[in-house]
């Protein structure tokens, strides 16, 4: 039953012979680190996959339960990574993982996605023929400046306040950091009658 078009979420109990297989039948990892994390399904396996050669994408699963903006998803894979093969490097132990780049944790989060969701023939790039999902940033925030590197401030400075502009297939969601076209009164009246 394991083929390429099996997506495998959260994947933290896995036996290194489960990996394998995955692996080996072209198999999709979805990581969903802060969820993982704050609700004791183990540690979330980015480096597992990486060690696999499988570029996991990034999830955020529970929205109710913890933030689901993705600046917190891609800084929380980033620095989880990073801790864990620091923590390797001071315990003495060679041949360490290579860091990941806040480049490889974007593609993570965008192009991964896609992929794993196996729609990258519509999304997941910039590419004629694509549908245009945009998200434009704003770069001139006190939380960014001085803009230095690119990949590196979308990832460690950014947060959802940076977010200006979107655009889904083309249509203006998003315009001047105010969503257009969405009741929000509604919204938060369905919402919390919902709660209630």
């Amino acid at each position: 039953l394991m083929r390429d078009d099996n997506e495998y979420i959260h994947c933290t109990q896995l036996s290194e012979e489960m990996w394998k297989r995955i692996a080996d039948t072209g198999g999709a990892v979805s990581i969903a680190p802060a969820i993982e994390m704050q609700m004791r399904h183990g540690m979330p396996p980015l480096q597992l996959a990486l060690d696999h050669g499988i570029q996991p994408s990034l999830s955020s699963d529970v929205e109710c339960n913890m933030s689901a903006d993705f600046f917190t998803i891609m800084r929380t894979a980033f620095t989880l990574q990073r801790a864990l093969v620091h923590e390797r490097d001071l315990a003495g132990e060679q041949n360490l993982p290579r860091l990941v780049t806040c480049r490889d944790i974007i593609d993570m989060a965008t192009v991964a996605g896609a992929k794993t969701a196996r729609l990258d023939s519509k999304i997941g790039t910039l590419t004629p023929g694509k549908e245009a999902d945009i998200i434009m940033l704003a770069t001139d925030r006190i939380n960014v400046m001085p803009l230095n590197n690119v990949p590196g401030t979308i990832v460690t400075l950014m947060d959802t306040s940076n977010v200006e502009n979107v655009f889904v297939a083309g249509k203006v969601v998003k315009w001047q950091g105010k969503l257009v076209g969405v009741d929000l009164a509604r919204i938060r009246r369905l919402i919390e009658k919902s709660r209630d």
